[in-house]
């Protein structure tokens, strides 16, 4: 049976690990073909020096079921992003969905540190992989994007406008990076909208990314084992989790509902009705805010 997004598709732009690698696997797993970028290919590692690759998320959407085609890119360098996207409408002549997960920065913030005393070329660094990388693609993949009716940009952040709001984030350039971001689908939202398209900003949770796994010295397999550490991370996620929450939008007649606003994958779980990888449905910020904020105890009973 073809899945709900055959014939669509997309590009997750940093798609080599996390949560752009589960978004892209789960769009191929609903029949997409997913252009996967991303710096970190088998012939040369981008400076995380970590053994993902981009053809590595492509062969897990192929095996997904979808097509997946890995695109080595630089989204700081705006002509490679420009042919990036030339190369997908030479290929395909149009674009359903674009994801901007672009990040790159988790070597390049201190906890609470502030401004004046956190590393600046690091700082400036973290901003431009975080917040410039997105203007560059969306600048030059929208127009191929608005071709059609219908399409869908996520613009991938930690946190919900409600939550980054009101709680200081880790220090002055993550904050200031992850609420821009927050920003962005919001005018992405005003200016797409009355053009056929929608923008959404999207959170995961707590996620077990690959570097989340790495830091407690975990796997997927045995992830409850840092539990004895760190007990709230009980209310993890996998990557695919988000992953689904993107395919559940792209795959939305109703889709226009949501132009503008700041979602998280728990959250469209209670909407759409996917569930992680272990047919749970974890909602990390109402369990952040109602449980890890509020100082209780470790419970993810109701939260998942």
């Amino acid at each position: 049976m073809p899945g709900p997004l055959e014939g669509k598709v997309a590009v997750v732009a940093g798609a080599t690990r996390g949560a752009g690698r589960g978004i892209a696997v789960e769009l191929g797993a609903a029949g997409a073909t997913v252009y996967v970028s991303g710096r970190s290919t088998r012939a040369q590692r981008s400076e995380y020096d970590r053994p993902e690759t981009v053809e590595d998320t492509a062969d897990l959407v192929t095996a997904a079921g979808g097509r997946g085609i890995a695109v080595p890119t630089d989204h700081l360098d705006p002509a490679a992003v420009r042919a990036l996207v030339d190369r997908v409408d030479d290929e395909q002549g149009r674009l359903d969905v674009l994801v901007n997960d672009i990040w790159g920065a988790e070597h390049l913030f201190a906890w609470d540190a502030p401004v004046w005393e956190h590393d600046l070329d690091k700082g400036l660094r973290l901003l431009r992989l975080a917040v410039e990388t997105h203007a560059i693609t969306s600048h030059h993949a929208l127009p191929l994007l608005l071709r059609h009716p219908g399409g869908l940009v996520v613009e991938m952040t930690d946190g919900t406008v409600e939550y980054n709001r009101d709680t200081y984030r880790v220090s002055f350039f993550y904050d200031v990076a992850k609420s821009s971001v927050l920003r962005m689908a919001f005018a992405l939202g005003h200016e797409l909208g009355p053009r056929g398209a929608t923008a959404v900003a999207l959170t995961p949770g707590w996620m077990r990314s690959e570097i989340m796994l790495d830091q407690f010295g975990v796997r997927e397999e045995n992830w409850r084992d840092a539990l004895t550490e760190v007990p709230h991370f009980a209310i993890s996620e996998t990557p695919r989790y988000v992953g689904r929450a993107v395919a559940a939008l792209a795959a939305d007649p109703r889709l226009t509902r949501w132009n503008g606003q700041s979602l998280s994958s728990g959250g469209l779980a209670g909407v759409y009705g996917f569930t992680d990888l272990d047919g749970s449905r974890p909602d990390a910020w109402r369990y952040l805010v109602e449980v890890q904020d509020a100082g209780k105890p470790a419970d993810v009973t109701g939260y998942r």
